[in-house]
């Protein structure tokens, strides 16, 4: 670059500010971020399947009774079956719930090792 007739040179790190940390972070913090990969996709999967007030509502429901048949759900909820079934759907897909064919009929009921593991994994935040 050439300002007023004088070359003035810069290099790259010049270019890039530096980032300070306003919390500066020890060793043992940063080595335990890494090590958190894992339980940080486990944590993020678990919180998308109770992201939504009808999983949650489910959640709740099923902790309350132990086990549920599909059709009381839907009785419980403020929305069609098929929106339930759906629901049910992610919420079986994360584990946190599970469902047993009984007959033409669903009986579904919490996964209590899944739910404690959520409960940590957010209490570890």
């Amino acid at each position: 670059m050439v300002i007023a007739n004088r070359r003035l040179t810069i290099s790259q790190g010049d270019l890039m500010p530096r980032k300070q940390r306003c919390c500066p972070i020890d060793s043992d913090t940063a080595k335990s971020m890494v090590d958190t990969r894992a339980q940080d996709e486990e944590l993020a999967g678990l919180a998308w399947a109770v992201a939504h007030p009808i999983r949650v509502r489910i959640v709740r429901l099923l902790i309350e009774r132990e086990s549920c048949i599909c059709g009381e759900i839907v009785e419980e909820m403020p929305v069609a079956q098929s929106t339930v079934s759906q629901h049910l759907k992610i919420l079986r897909e994360a584990g946190l719930i599970q469902g047993e064919i009984s007959g033409p009929k669903v009986c579904y009921c919490i996964s209590a090792s899944k739910l404690q593991q959520l409960k940590s994994l957010i209490a570890a935040l």
